[in-house]
């Protein structure tokens, strides 16, 4: 699961993007072809998730008020939380919204509009939505036990991989990644900056926490904002199987759920940013057209 969070703010509009681990570099092609799509008049913004990377050092940190209190690392709650303090403080209340979600993204987007239903959201993308049922998916399935009772063990090797210098943590990730074909070079940066165990277990400790909160998919505020969502579902993905596009479509008959037909996969931005992109503009046209 990767996810984001930007936005794209102009005088009445923002978008923001999200999902885990929640590192922007994984958008930068994402974003950078939204940013052209909108003729460059508008600036592209991007903010991790909490405690997913190192800030710089002359960054304030928010306070504790969203860690989470065990181990003191952030989890979904306090992520969701996070978002809704950003909007509060850099935002003008009175913005129009059109928010991209992808994979937990799509779930935080939604409980945004749930707490805070004075939100001007005019549209909101969410791409391949791990909504409900994460841990009863293929994927949850081997990554539940993984998330939830072993994710310790992962911290030694990850520590050990963290004192290389990072030329040869860029390699290791260029010698995993290397059977991905048309692989995007700008996600191995962002793949070397997990390379830390703060950054990992805060990652893994939210996944575990998503195992087990993300249960039931909230129709009531799907039904309640339906005509503003756009769903779009994989063909192939493991945390989202296709059977939850069937169940979603039939009780939304009306709803603007599409199917997958590219081929991408959950994690499109390895191979796929630009193309993505390129639907999502397409989808948002009559939107983008007010902008």
């Amino acid at each position: 699961m990767f996810c984001v969070v930007a936005y794209i703010e102009t005088f009445k509009k923002t978008i923001l993007l999200r999902g885990n681990p929640g590192v922007v570099g994984f958008y930068k092609t994402f974003m950078q072809t939204l940013y052209q799509a909108f003729g460059r008049r508008y600036p592209v913004w991007a903010v991790s998730h909490a405690g997913h990377c190192n800030p710089p050092d002359a960054m304030d940190m928010v306070d504790d008020t969203y860690v989470t209190e065990a181990r003191g690392v952030f989890g979904l709650q306090g992520q969701i939380e996070h978002k809704l303090a950003f909007l509060r403080e850099h935002v003008h209340r009175e913005t129009r919204l059109l928010l991209i979600g992808h994979s937990i993204g799509c779930y935080i987007i939604l409980d945004m509009m749930r707490r805070d239903p004075g939100l001007k959201v005019l549209k909101s993308v969410l791409l391949f939505p791990t909504i409900e049922r994460m841990a009863a998916t293929p994927q949850g399935k081997v990554m539940t036990p993984v998330l939830c009772h072993l994710r310790y063990v992962a911290y030694v090797p990850i520590f050990l991989l963290s004192l290389l210098p990072n030329r040869l943590k860029a390699c290791a990730v260029r010698w995993v990644m290397g059977g991905i074909r048309s692989l995007d070079h700008a996600t191995i940066p962002a793949t070397v900056s997990l390379i830390s165990v703060d950054c990992a277990a805060n990652a893994m400790f939210m996944g575990s926490q998503e195992m087990r909160m993300v249960l039931e998919r909230d129709n009531a505020t799907i039904r309640q904002n339906l005509n503003k969502l756009v769903f779009y579902y994989g063909a192939t993905d493991h945390w989202c199987p296709v059977q939850y596009y069937h169940d979603i479509k039939r009780d939304f008959p009306s709803g603007d759920i599409r199917l997958c037909e590219k081929g991408l996969r959950h994690a499109f931005v390895l191979d796929a940013g630009k193309r993505m992109a390129d639907m999502v503009t397409e989808w948002l046209h009559a939107d983008l057209k007010e902008l």
